[in-house]
């Protein structure tokens, strides 16, 4: 999942995080998903209640019974700080090619950024449930979920060198269907609202992408300075075979 190894002018270069094929889809993505951010906190700031369409949807969703109560606290359990560390070192045991700094860098700072970024907007926006001292959006636990699953799509992506299409459905896909699963337990449990986690969700649709470029380009302004960390050695009898790998997969 970190993404293929190329050669290009007889250097060694490492695949960018972020897929040059989805980098113009996933900004406009971005883009959207920081607007609804930016309605819903406006459209809820402030609010110590449930909106129209919050009541509606929790009045569903919230307080079930066995097993799924169980299920709902142990999803809850997974955006909690120790919950999210054992996540990141299950994967970073389970798939060795996620060890690779680039991939690494963005399975850590992706999701942490994007937490802190809610931490930032929750005085922001000022709602509140269960209590004045709990701000509640947009959803922390739905961000780091869904910003998570976004960084595994991304690496996937161009591990597989998926197409624009696909790439993008990867994605998207992944982080919905995992801040799906997060919002809803958060929603179940009584901790969010629903739109919370819609906002929780679109943090991280906005965030990832923009870590991830980032990441891309301090890795190569690095690797284009003489002598820079990120400079690999020219080993041709390497590049030869780098070379044979790519053109069977291609």
């Amino acid at each position: 999942m970190g993404g293929t190894v190329t050669v290009t002018d007889g250097k060694v270069t490492a695949a960018a995080v972020l897929p040059v094929v989805l980098r113009g889809r996933l900004a406009v993505v971005a883009v959207l998903a920081a607007l609804v951010v930016v309605v819903l906190g406006v459209r809820y700031a402030g609010d110590a209640g449930p909106g129209r369409t919050d009541a509606r949807i929790g009045e569903a969703a919230y307080g079930v019974g066995a097993p799924w109560w169980h299920i709902a606290s142990a999803t809850d359990f997974l955006g909690d700080p120790a919950g999210a560390l054992l996540l990141l070192t299950a994967v970073l045991v389970g798939c060795p090619t996620v060890r690779r700094p680039r991939a690494a860098v963005l399975l850590f700072a992706g999701p942490g950024l994007t937490v802190g970024v809610t931490r930032l907007l929750k005085p922001l926006a000022a709602r509140t449930i269960n209590g004045d001292d709990n701000l509640a959006f947009p959803s922390g636990h739905t961000a780091f979920l869904a910003a998570f699953a976004l960084a595994l799509a991304l690496l996937a992506a161009g591990r597989y060198g998926l197409g624009p299409a696909s790439g993008t459905v990867l994605a998207l896909g992944a982080a919905c269907a995992a801040g799906a699963l997060m919002g809803w337990a958060q929603v179940a449990t009584g901790a969010h609202y629903p739109t919370d986690t819609v906002g929780g969700c679109c943090t991280a649709l906005a965030v990832v992408p923009a870590v991830a470029w980032v990441v891309d380009r301090v890795a190569d302004t690095r690797r284009r300075q003489p002598g820079g960390a990120g400079e690999q050695r020219r080993c041709p009898f390497r590049e030869k075979l780098l070379a044979k790998k790519i053109s069977r997969n291609s």
